[in-house]
C-alpha cells in the first residue's frame, strides 16, 4: 500500500457546529486530476467548489501514475494546490478489471489472464472497481471522527459506495451517494447491495430526472433524493480559443455504444448531401478513441472523403474543436424507442457546449432529458435516428444559410457553481439533521 496527504493537516479536535468552523468532507473520487476522463470534468468542480463555499475538501483517490490517463499534471497538481484541497493517494489492486483505465498487464499470458479474470468477474457480478476497496481502507486508517464530519461519494464503479459504507462505520459519520449513472438491473444480483447501501445513506443524488424517478419507484428514498446534474465551468471554457477548421465542421467528440449509440445517421445523411450545393465544404470530425468504428461505417457509407478523425486528444484540444464546430453532435439513441437509462443519460459534454454556446445537433427519441436541457439552455435540433432526410435537410439549410443556430442563452443555470450551491445546500442540510439525531433528549 502506498498513500500520501497533501495540502494541509488533517489534524482538528473541534465539533462541526462551533461557531466559524468549516465543515470537513471526505471525497471519495475514483478519478480525479490529472486524470482525464469525463467523470474527472464531476469530480474536480465538486471539490473545487465546495471547497470555496466553506468546505474543508481531502479527496481520497488513485494515485495518477496508475492511470494510463494522465493530462498536464502540474498544471493539474498547481490548481489543486491554489484551491487548498488535500489529497489522500491509494493504491489499487486488480487492475486487470479496469484495463481501459489502468496500467496492468497487457502483454502475452499477463493480457490472457487477465482476461479470464475479467470475465469471471462480470459473469459472479463482481464490479470493476472493487480493488479499490481495501487500498483505500488502508490509506484512510489514520483518520479519526475528528478529521470527518461528512463522506462524499460518486460512483461508478459502485464499489465506491461500499467503501463509504464502511468508512461511515468505522468514524461514525453519515455518507452521501452520487450516481454519475445508473448501478443495478431489476432482479439483477446487485439489487440487495444497492438496496442497503442506500437505506444507510444519508443522501442521495442522480444527474438527471428520469434516473431519480426510477431509484424513487424501486428504493422508495423520499425527501433523502435529489437531482445534481453535471455543467460546465465558465473558468474553464474561458480563453478556449475555437479550432478553425476552415470549412463547415460537423464535430463529434466522444465514445459510442453499439447498437444503441453509433455515428451512423450522421454519415447516412452526409452521403445525402452530396451533390448539394457547398457539400463539397462541409466535413466530419471525430475526436476519440472509436476512430475504426466511424472509419468503417464512413467507408461502408461512400463518405470517407469527407471525415477526418483526430483520435484521442486532450481535454484543451476537444474543447477548443467544439467551440470552433459549425454544429456539434450528441447522440442519445438512435433507436426510436428507449428505456428509463437511456432516457436519463445526459452526457457531461453537453453542457459544456452549453458554455460554449455551441449549437447541437441531438439525435434521440423523443421526450429525453438532454434535450429538455439543451432546449431551455442553448440552440438544439433533435432528430430520431431514422429521420436521415431531416437530418440531411437541416445540415443543407445551414449550408445555404436558410436557417441560424445562434446561440443566444446566457444562464448559468448549468454552471458547476450554481449547482455546488445545490449540492452545499443539501449536504449541510444532512450534516445537521445527522448532528441533531444525535442529540440526546
Amino acid at each position: 500500500m502506498s498513500s500520501s496527504m497533501r495540502s494541509g493537516s488533517l489534524q482538528d479536535p473541534a465539533r462541526t457546529n462551533t461557531p466559524g468552523r468549516r465543515p470537513k468532507l471526505l471525497f471519495l473520487a475514483w478519478t480525479f486530476p490529472p486524470v482525464n476522463a469525463i467523470a474527472t470534468v464531476r469530480t474536480w468542480n465538486i471539490a473545487k467548489y465546495l471547497n470555496r463555499l466553506g468546505w474543508d475538501v481531502t479527496v481520497v483517490t488513485p494515485r495518477p501514475n496508475l492511470s494510463r490517463h494522465v493530462e498536464n499534471t502540474a498544471k493539474a497538481d498547481a490548481a489543486i494546490a491554489a484551491e487548498g484541497i488535500r489529497q489522500i493517494f491509494t493504491n489499487h489492486q486488480w487492475r486487470s478489471l479496469a484495463p481501459t483505465f489502468f496500467k496492468c498487464r497487457n502483454e502475452r499470458l499477463g493480457w490472457l489472464i487477465s482476461g479470464v479474470c475479467r470475465r469471471a468477474a462480470e459473469r459472479l457480478g463482481i464490479d470493476w472497481g472493487v480493488g479499490w476497496i481495501k487500498p483505500a481502507e488502508r490509506a484512510c486508517s489514520k483518520l479519526t471522527p475528528n478529521d470527518v464530519d461528512l463522506i462524499l461519494v460518486t460512483g461508478p464503479p459502485f464499489a465506491t459506495f461500499v467503501l463509504a459504507e464502511r468508512i461511515s462505520k468505522k468514524l461514525g459519520r453519515p455518507y452521501v451517494v452520487d450516481y454519475r449513472d445508473p448501478w443495478s438491473e431489476p432482479g439483477s444480483s446487485e439489487v440487495g447491495l444497492e438496496a442497503s447501501l442506500l437505506a444507510g445513506a444519508a443522501a442521495v443524488t442522480t444527474v438527471s430526472k428520469s434516473w431519480a424517478r426510477d431509484l424513487e419507484a424501486r428504493y422508495q428514498l423520499g425527501t433523502k433524493l435529489h437531482v445534481v446534474t453535471n455543467g460546465f465551468d465558465p473558468e474553464d471554457l474561458t480563453g478556449v480559443p475555437a479550432h478553425d477548421f476552415g470549412h463547415f465542421a460537423i464535430v463529434y467528440a466522444g465514445i459510442f455504444y453499439p447498437p444503441t449509440r453509433v455515428i451512423t445517421p450522421v454519415l447516412e445523411a452526409l452521403q445525402r448531401l452530396k451533390g448539394k450545393h457547398g457539400s463539397e465544404n462541409c466535413h466530419f470530425h471525430y475526436f476519440g478513441n472509436y476512430g475504426d468504428h466511424v472509419q468503417e461505417e464512413a467507408v461502408r457509407i461512400g463518405v470517407a472523403d469527407r471525415v477526418k478523425l483526430h483520435g484521442k486528444v486532450s481535454r484543451s484540444e476537444a474543447l477548443s474543436a467544439i467551440r470552433g464546430a459549425s454544429i456539434a453532435v450528441v447522440i442519445n439513441s438512435v433507436l426510436e424507442k428507449a428505456s428509463g437509462r437511456i432516457t436519463g443519460w445526459v452526457p457531461a459534454k453537453v453542457f459544456e457546449m452549453i458554455g460554449l454556446k455551441t449549437p447541437i445537433l441531438l439525435i434521440a427519441p423523443s421526450g429525453t432529458d438532454i434535450e429538455s436541457i439543451a432546449e431551455t439552455e442553448g440552440v438544439v435540433r433533435r432528430f430520431s435516428g431514422e429521420d436521415i432526410d431531416g437530418i440531411a435537410s437541416f445540415l443543407e439549410q445551414l449550408l445555404a444559410g436558410r436557417t441560424s443556430m445562434e446561440v443566444q442563452s446566457s444562464s448559468n443555470k448549468y454552471s458547476w457553481e450554481s449547482i455546488a450551491r445545490a449540492l452545499d445546500s443539501i449536504l449541510r442540510t444532512k450534516l445537521m439533521k445527522t448532528q441533531t439525531d444525535k442529540v440526546p433528549n
